[in-house]
């Protein structure tokens, strides 16, 4: 790694860390750009299956060792090596995609010993992510000893929602410790609002389909309402998390089935949505192709889709309406059929898709007598995580 004495803007590395996987990247950022100047990512920690891969500036692939890993640790030693052994301007800085940093830690900041205790304080909201973001932190401290780190959270986007979006029904003497409507997908919206620049219309729907998925209502570049809660587990189906459910089957099943707290944090989160409904498979991919002959498999993808369409419309009842629908995330920016699926039956509200242009994605996908237009933008969360800590150390 190039010893520059002073590099054009700030050199910093986006970590964005789950459950059993790492994505990273090493950006350059300037008073007017964001450029990559190198990414990859980590996937399937431990499953003994583990892949590791990267790309340079130009997309190419950068040769790396085939061996397999099973911690998170092995991953920031690959990824440290990676970084010195890259031509690259010495690294300013680390930034973190912090999922849920509770009612206090909503935009960026330095990470210390005060940010990490009031992380570990409120963890439960997001036990399946904040812990494993924690281990990240100190193997990066590790692994890039001296530098500064930085959280970035995915609640701060809906950090500004008003009260009728954010409280949600219960007493005050709850929601006075935290319980609120939080929202996520924040970097990823804020990402959409990023590329959209001066064309951001006044009413704004993003479609953040992925494992994890959320409808967002953004008025002039501020988010006003989202279909997620306290927790990334509401809103719509997803591929293993269930969504908005009646609290009653909860009660039902702690009552009369003797489910505890743990057992129901796993048929929540792990057990249901796509997984869930047909029985065989999370992955939307793998439920097309046995949709043909399996009836389940048809139930879950209609299901999905179903789900995001009512969340779409209720966004367009907060905005009055829709100027603007955006696909974003892994299934929301390669998913033809699910796009097509959601906007089916919208004709009403000015939504139809050109089927050419869906099947491409090319931009816009929208049918040329819709007076919503809706485009597919990729979600860049790992630059807005890059631009946040360049803000935050500058």
């Amino acid at each position: 790694m190039k010893n520059d004495a002073s590099p054009p803007g700030s050199i910093v590395l986006s970590l964005n860390s789950g459950s059993s996987s790492l994505k990273f990247g090493v950006y350059q950022i300037t008073s007017t750009q964001t450029q990559r100047l190198l990414s990859g990512e980590a996937e399937t920690l431990g499953a003994g299956k583990s892949g590791f891969h990267a790309t340079d500036a130009e997309h190419q692939p950068i040769a790396c060792p085939d061996q397999p890993m099973t911690t998170m640790a092995q991953v920031l030693q690959r990824i440290g090596k990676l970084v010195s052994d890259s031509d690259l301007p010495l690294l300013k800085a680390i930034g973190h995609r912090i999922v849920h940093g509770g009612p206090k830690l909503r935009q960026p900041c330095r990470i210390d010993t005060d940010v990490i205790v009031e992380l570990k304080r409120v963890s439960a909201f997001a036990p399946l992510h904040t812990p494993a973001s924690l281990e990240v932190i100190a193997l990066a401290h590790q692994a890039f000893p001296g530098l500064p780190q930085v959280a970035c959270f995915d609640t701060g986007f809906h950090a500004h929602m008003p009260e009728i979006a954010r409280v949600l029904p219960l007493p005050k003497t709850l929601r006075a410790q935290g319980i609120q409507r939080y929202g996520f997908h924040g970097l990823s919206c804020e990402s959409i609002v990023q590329q959209l620049g001066e064309d951001i219309p006044a009413r704004l729907i993003i479609v953040h389909l992925g494992n994890g998925a959320s409808v967002t209502a953004v008025r002039k570049g501020v988010s006003i309402d989202t279909s997620m809660g306290l927790t990334p587990s509401g809103g719509v189906i997803m591929s293993t998390r269930c969504g908005d459910l009646d609290p009653g089957v909860l009660i039902y099943l702690m009552r009369e089935k003797k489910l505890d707290a743990v057992a129901m944090e796993a048929l929540i989160d792990h057990e249901s949505g796509l997984l869930g409904i047909s029985g065989i498979d999370s992955d939307v991919r793998r439920l097309h192709a046995a949709s043909p002959t399996n009836a389940d498999a048809r139930l879950a993808i209609a299901m999905f889709c179903y789900s995001v369409r009512k969340q779409i419309v209720a966004m367009m009842a907060v905005l009055n309406g829709a100027d603007l629908i955006v696909f974003t995330g892994g299934i929301g920016e390669n998913d033809a059929l699910v796009r097509a699926t959601v906007c089916a039956d919208l004709a009403w509200a000015g939504i139809t898709l050109d089927e050419a242009s869906n099947n491409v994605a090319s931009d816009p996908i929208s049918g040329s007598a819709a007076y919503c237009i809706v485009r597919v933008l990729p979600s860049q969360e790992d630059e807005q995580i890059a631009r946040h800590t360049a803000a935050t150390i500058d």
